[in-house]
């Protein structure tokens, strides 16, 4: 009986993870044989750019329980000091994206330490009215172009020697950098940080109760949040090859909280399967024109009244309940 007990805990706790790992995989083959099968491998780049940034968004609200309405400043914000650095000042693509991750690092820095004192309705205003008042330094700023953006972005060599400027590298620099954001946020949410994150979200004043500085662990998800973003901001730059204000304005951010929904919050690969439900409905229904925002409005208010948990979501509960 010793031995039954020993193998029966387990087998329950590892299976979470284990069917999460075999997830992950076949996320990961899928996505790295999409340059043989035809597919238009910009739209899958772009895929991954967003679901990166949505993941990363995901991480926040979805673990702990934080809505920002402001995540576009760090996706554009990394964008365009990437683009800056690599069009003025002639850094190699490794140091562009560096330094623009470490641009959103700092502003995750100081817009966090002005938002997380205060919670719910609030939380999300301030970081919005933030997202704001960068959107308007941008359009003013000598740097940015204002309204033109930067264009023409030189994509370079990675390391000196990988030419991104060939299609099917970029495609995998793109891939690889998107696996390593989503493995760091998926090694987040499954540590002691991720589980008071969880903690936090559920019940705040238990987990204070409790000993936890609730303001430090959401300060730090914030940061890691704005981080990871802009590491998807970075990364956007090579394959668009411009910055604009498009991904600094307050729509982006309305545009993120929908890719997050539609693929379900609180979820591991929820946040990509919406990222690339949203950006292939921008991509086929481009000829709509204007029309694309109100067939987006129409999904995203069938996705609440209809399936709640989001796509995987939904998927995840039918899957448990025929267990």
């Amino acid at each position: 009986m010793t031995s039954i007990a020993h193998n029966s805990v387990p087998t329950t706790t590892r299976r979470p993870v284990r069917d999460e790992m075999i997830a992950f995989a076949i996320m990961t083959v899928l996505l790295a044989v999409v340059p043989f099968t035809g597919v238009y491998p910009f739209f899958v780049m772009q895929g991954l750019c967003f679901a990166l940034l949505a993941c990363a968004f995901n991480l926040l609200i979805g673990y702990g329980g934080l809505l920002s309405f402001g995540h576009a400043m760090f996706l554009g914000t990394a964008g365009y000091v990437s683009g800056h650095a690599l069009k003025v000042w002639g850094l190699p693509p490794e140091l562009a994206i560096v330094v623009g991750t470490g641009a959103s690092f700092a502003l995750a820095v100081v817009t966090g330490l002005i938002a997380i004192r205060r919670q719910g309705i609030y939380f999300a205003m301030i970081t919005l009215a933030l997202s704001q008042l960068l959107y308007f330094i941008y359009l003013q700023a000598p740097f940015t172009h204002g309204e033109d953006g930067i264009q023409g972005i030189p994509q370079g060599k990675l390391f000196g020697f990988i030419d991104l400027s060939n299609t099917d590298t970029l495609y995998f620099v793109v891939l690889a950098g998107f696996l390593i954001g989503f493995l760091i946020i998926y090694r987040a949410i499954n540590s002691p940080f991720g589980e008071v994150l969880k903690a936090i979200r559920e019940n705040e004043p238990r987990a204070v109760s409790l000993g936890y500085k609730t303001d430090q662990y959401k300060l730090l998800a914030f940061i890691l949040s704005g981080t990871l973003a802009g590491f998807a901001g970075s990364l956007k730059v090579f394959v668009a090859q411009n910055a604009s204000l498009t991904d600094v304005h307050w729509s982006m951010s309305g545009e993120i909280v929908l890719m997050t929904l539609v693929g379900g919050l609180g979820t591991i690969f929820g946040p990509v399967v919406g990222a690339f439900v949203i950006i292939a409905m921008q991509q086929y229904l481009a000829g709509f024109g204007q029309w694309v925002t109100v067939i987006q409005g129409v999904i995203f208010v069938a996705c609440v009244l209809t399936f709640r948990r989001g796509i995987v979501g939904e998927i995840g509960h039918l899957f448990k309940r025929s267990l």
